[in-house]
């Protein structure tokens, strides 16, 4: 659980011992360093007048130290003091002698004896007996950082919040349940309560649950990611008391092949079209006896949802043969299936949900915004109460606040905690002891909720996968959706990847079977999509021959005008800011800084030193003001006029864009900030200056003239608006800080199509979608939207068909067939040129990998990309780790950044 891949088994570190301290060990007798004896032996046996004993049970600790460097990314043995014997649990906090300092960890388990042969160090102390750490997020913690050549130290840093002793002190609240039934008439279901146990997160109760279809997948065929392999697994004895109580369920948690799993060799990386594989090829993902597509399974075969022993429908099930758990089903079908009405599937999922099964699916959302709100955030909420009628729990990982808001508002009295930022430590780390003491079953949050350490875990849902605050920014960069899918699958959970448009990875394990779609009916989203008009059609632009170079065209115009009569309306631009980018009103040429930025001097320089003292200051006349004595006057004068000037600048010239920040303003870099007012055209002499890109407040300043009687109110970087009342008003927003409506948007505008097709990303025109549906579905049910770009690009026609499953397959083919993830596993290296080359040559690569570059970055660091197979992705991200261990144990003076399948490819 807790090993690196690339060690067959932990390694334990015999601590270098100071000369008194060997002295003393000598003293204690030739015992205790004796070949093959125990621990505990070891210590009773040098025992002397006050010095410490190991204590008579389980005397050895297994701890993970909280060390940054990759070659100690294994656990490490030490021996447990009597007094500690208490408070030492496994997944406490403790204080350890390491390389002569202290430094925290975390105790992963207890053991009888160790396999190091020698000196084993004392625990220092237990800072809290809490046990933070679960074994589940031990092991998630260890497969994330295998997942991203990361260090498990580094993982549990984002898993497991900093302490708060006085919140940790607060009597525990008793866990309460609200009635999630709306159906008066149907009563739900007796769940068993959430308790804090150490259980591995799978359903113990139904041993047939043990080889489920739908969570038969191997390591080598998780979600977007290769986990351990054999040599990495749990070892025997580790972690006793989170054992599962089945052999073919612990299996199945450690990710062993059970005899109806395929092989190895059968899951090869996008060996086939999907169209090419047969019904019984089993994809990168697919291992079970889902080989055949949703509309293929017969009237007796499991459906995506439905593992053996419910193949059959509820109907075909006779009144005194069904068994408690398919009741269990269909009462959370009947109560909860008002959100998921418009999905064929939907019932179906949750059944599955309530039955303790673990279903997967890629869920695209139904669009529009009525009276009561988006219906994601009800369809979440049915789902999660539907899983704790199972007695089992749910995280739900939103991209921020906003959405975690909704949420919190769709779950209502359901018992849950909604951990955010903007919580403050002890209120957060409160609410985080909730979910690990087994108080609350629904832990709802953002990118770090989804190591919430909550109890049997039944269902993990992300929603907006596609959005960039699921990336993790600290080293080793995991992505939320390959941490939850990671968690599902090891503890045996479900799945729900959910969105209103599908990014490529999303697609990939609904296209090679690992994951079911789950899309709505046709019928209902053509009742709630938004009426999209593109601005550059041939009808409009016959109308009105200047629409093609107008920022507002005139059909803009009339969507406004006629939705500010019935509501508020929207206005979504790509940039924020005022006049982010200037040209030349002449020549158009942009407009760049001209200015020479200071050149920093040197810490010993002689211009260098602070005022008052050293050969940089010229005191003439004394130490006051010349003709003075005083050392007020002195100091007055030093900084009325002072004399140490920077050096002379030399070298290049900044050369950074120049923008407005205001009407009134005048131009600035945005480099090095030096006000550009002297600024003067190279190219052609002129001084004015055009816009080339308009911000989010220069598009409020000008709406707000163009509708006089109209209040503008804008969300964005500055602030982000949650909600908006019904009443008329322009609301112009940034991508993502859209607030939310009373009743949903009159009509709609996205203006500047091209800033977003235009980006050199690999991700532009999923990007473009996903954000241009996300503003859409804030309309009411066929609202007039206008969006200004042109209607024959692709992106474009998935908004006017309201089609982005068809997108998102298209863009998995395309990158498929160049080789860009999610089809093959990429990792970017990044550093100084010398330490990137020596990283690569010190990196033992699978065959077959392709390394491209490196190239020029940012100032004097290169990157250097490496392409391997899928199923070689295990293979790269050890092969990287390991370079980066060598470096680590060399002392290498320079850093180098390994990204695994980054979001900034290009």
């Amino acid at each position: 659980m807790t090993d690196p891949t690339r060690a067959p088994h932990p390694q334990e570190a015999l601590l270098p011992a100071p000369p008194a301290a060997a002295r003393r060990s000598a003293e204690r007798g030739q015992g205790a360093s004796a070949r093959g004896r125990g621990a505990a032996g070891q210590a009773r046996a040098g025992a002397s007048k006050g010095a410490r004993e190991a204590a008579q049970n389980l005397p050895v600790a297994r701890v993970v130290v909280d060390t940054p460097l990759p070659h100690l990314d294994r656990p490490f043995d030490y021996l447990v003091p009597t007094t500690l014997d208490a408070e030492a649990v496994p997944g406490c906090r403790v204080r350890v002698r390491f390389a002569g300092q202290l430094a925290d960890g975390y105790l992963l388990e207890r053991l009888p004896a160790s396999e190091h042969e020698g000196r084993l160090s004392f625990l220092e102390r237990v800072i809290s007996p809490e046990p933070v750490l679960t074994p589940d997020i031990a092991r998630l913690a260890r497969a994330v950082a295998d997942r991203y050549a990361g260090t498990m130290s580094d993982i549990l840093r984002l898993a497991v919040p900093p302490r708060h002793a006085r919140v940790e002190g607060e009597a525990r609240t008793p866990a309460r349940r609200a009635d999630s039934s709306r159906d008066g008439d149907v009563p739900p279901a007796a769940p068993e309560p959430v308790r804090a146990t150490t259980d591995t997160g799978g359903p113990r109760a139904h041993p047939a649950e043990a080889a489920k279809p739908g969570q038969e997948a191997s390591p080598e065929d998780a979600p977007s990611h290769d986990a351990a392999p054999e040599d990495g697994a749990l070892q025997d004895g580790a972690l006793q008391d989170g054992a599962p109580e089945d052999a073919a369920h612990a299996a199945t948690v450690r990710g062993e092949t059970t005899p109806h799993q395929a092989a190895p060799h059968q899951t090869g990386p996008y060996q086939t079209a999907p169209h090419q594989t047969g019904p019984h090829e089993p994809g990168p993902y697919q291992t079970g006896p889902y080989q055949t597509a949703p509309h293929q399974t017969g009237p007796h075969e499991p459906g995506p949802y439905q593992t053996a022993p419910y193949q059959t429908a509820p109907h075909q099930t006779g009144p005194h043969e069904a068994v408690p758990h398919e009741e269990a089903g269909r009462r959370a079908a009947r109560a909860y299936g008002d959100a998921w009405r418009a999905y064929p599937a939907g019932a179906s999922f949750l059944e599955a949900l309530a039955e303790g099964r673990a279903p997967r699916a890629v869920w695209t959302a139904l669009p529009g915004t009525d009276a009561d709100g988006p219906s994601w955030p009800r369809a979440i909420a049915a789902a999660a109460r539907a899983t704790l009628d199972g007695g089992r729990g749910v995280v739900v990982v939103v991209p921020d606040g906003k959405d975690v808001a909704l949420v919190t508002a769709a779950l209502g009295e359901t018992p849950h905690v909604a951990i955010t930022a903007d919580l403050g430590p002890a209120e957060r780390y409160r609410r985080w002891l909730k979910a690990l003491r087994g108080e609350i079953g629904i832990v709802v949050g953002n990118r770090p909720a989804a190591y919430a350490p909550v109890a049997r875990l039944g269902l993990a849902v992300v929603w907006d996968d596609g959005d960039d605050l699921h990336a993790e920014r600290h080293a080793p960069y995991p992505h939320a959706r390959e941490v939850l899918g990671l968690r599902a699958h090891q503890a045996g959970a479900g799945l729900l990847v959910g969105g209103y448009a599908r990014t490529a990875e999303a697609t990939a394990l609904v296209e090679t079977g690992w994951a079911a779609p789950l899309v709505p009916d046709r019928a209902a989203v053509r009742a709630r999509a938004p009426r999209v008009r593109p601005a550059g059609d041939d009808a409009e632009l016959a109308r009105d021959q200047a629409a093609r170079a107008a920022r507002l065209p005139s059909l803009a115009w009339r969507a406004l005008r006629e939705g500010l009569e019935h509501g508020p309306v929207l206005v979504q631009v790509p940039r924020r800011g005022y006049l982010p980018a200037l040209a030349c009103r002449h020549c158009r040429a942009p407009a760049r800084c001209s200015g020479l930025p200071p050149a920093r001097p040197a810490p010993d320089a002689p211009g260098n030193a602070t005022p008052g003292s050293g050969p940089g200051v010229h005191q003439p006349g004394g130490p006051g003001v010349p003709g003075g004595t005083g050392q007020a006057g002195g100091r007055a004068r030093l900084l009325a006029e002072p004399v140490s000037a920077p050096s002379p600048a030399t070298g290049p010239v900044c050369s950074g864009p120049l923008a407005l920040r205001g009407g009134h303003a005048v131009p600035y870099c945005r480099w090095c900030g030096r006000i550009a007012g002297d600024w003067r055209c190279p190219s052609c002499g002129g001084t004015g200056v055009r816009a080339v890109i308009v911000g989010a407040r220069r598009t409020a300043e000008e709406l707000g003239r163009a509708f006089p009687s109209v209040a503008v109110r804008t969300s964005g970087r500055d602030g982000v608006l949650a909600t908006v009342s019904g009443a008329p008003a322009l609301v112009v927003a940034t991508p993502g800080a859209e607030p939310v409506p009373d009743g949903g948007y009159a009509a709609a505008v996205l203006l500047d199509g091209w800033a977003l097709l235009g980006r050199p990303d690999l991700r532009a025109s999923e990007e473009a979608l996903r954000r241009w549906t996300n503003a859409a579905a804030l309309l009411r049910p066929a609202g007039e939207l206008v969006v200004l770009a042109d209607a024959a690009v692709p992106a474009v026609q998935a908004l006017l068909r309201w089609d982005p499953v068809t997108f998102a397959e298209r863009e998995l083919d395309e990158r498929a067939e160049l080789g860009f993830p999610p089809a093959v596993r990429m990792a970017t290296l990044t550093g100084p040129a010398a330490a990137v080359r020596e990283t690569l040559a010190d990196a033992g690569l699978p065959p077959g990998a392709q390394v491209l570059g490196p190239v020029p970055v940012e100032g004097e660091l290169e990157r250097a990309m490496v392409r391997v197979p899928r199923h070689l992705g295990s293979a790269l991200a050890r092969a990287l780790k390991g370079a980066s261990g060598v470096r680590s144990a060399r002392k290498a003076p320079d850093v180098v950044r390994v990204n695994i399948d980054p979001l900034d490819l290009i």
